[in-house]
């Protein structure tokens, strides 16, 4: 299982583009106490150091579900600011989203077509006379790449295929980016109310997480109660 998640400031203040960076930390964290395999696809930087607008992760596990139910939302820090000490608010929101629909971009050799043909230009008498120059193409995705900086055949075959993979990952990143663009609804979405977690601290170790069945079970303490005052 596969899943794409943003956690974003939104377009809240620095003090919540700080957060984003305490909390990836956090989440990374737990992504490998629970055995979860990450890879950061992308990350945009915040108007400070140490700081991010929003970064995007790439999960992988067998079951990503009961991981993310502690996760997605919106997520409170209660604290003072560390860049406006005189500012009175103390409550900072920012969001956790999973990002869908995206078809991820899978890489195989068995994909590429190869073609040799004789190397263009100076490079001694072997380079012009035989083919040593690669031209390797993706056949899904239609790019291509051009190899002739070494005399041997199997080595600018290597490279070619190590070049082309690069190639064909920026278009998995642009893809990635227009998605984020379609999706900055996710952004406005940082909803204030009901977080998923709330953090406290610099040091961002306290960490209380929202539990529905708290709220429910006072509830029915409270019904309970009065059931037993009228009865009396």
């Amino acid at each position: 299982m596969e899943k794409l998640i943003q956690i974003t400031s939104g377009r809240g203040p620095l003090e919540c583009q700080w957060v984003v960076a305490k909390v990836l930390k956090v989440f990374l964290e737990e992504t490998k106490n629970n055995n979860i395999d990450y890879e950061i696809i992308h990350r945009e930087n915040g108007d400070e150091n140490l700081t991010l607008k929003s970064v995007t992760i790439l999960l992988k596990a067998k079951d990503l579900n009961e991981f993310l139910k502690t996760w997605l939302g919106s997520i409170c820090w209660m604290g003072k600011s560390t860049f406006r000490k005189l500012h009175k608010r103390s409550n900072w929101f920012i969001g956790t989203f999973e990002l869908e629909g995206l078809e991820k971009i899978n890489f195989n050799e068995k994909d590429i077509l190869f073609q040799t043909t004789r190397s263009q230009g100076s490079g001694g008498q072997n380079v012009n006379k035989v083919n040593t120059a690669v031209r390797a193409t993706h056949i899904p995705t239609g790019q291509s790449v051009f190899v002739q900086d070494t005399r041997s055949q199997l080595e600018n075959k290597k490279l070619s295929v190590t070049r082309l993979k690069e190639k064909v990952m920026e278009i998995h990143i642009q893809q990635l980016e227009k998605r984020m663009q379609e999706t900055w609804n996710n952004h406005l979405q940082v909803q204030r109310g009901n977080p998923i977690r709330t953090f406290s601290g610099t040091d961002f170790k306290k960490n209380y997480q929202e539990k529905s069945f708290k709220k429910q079970r006072n509830v029915l303490k409270n019904e309970l109660k009065n059931y037993k005052n009228d009865l009396n």
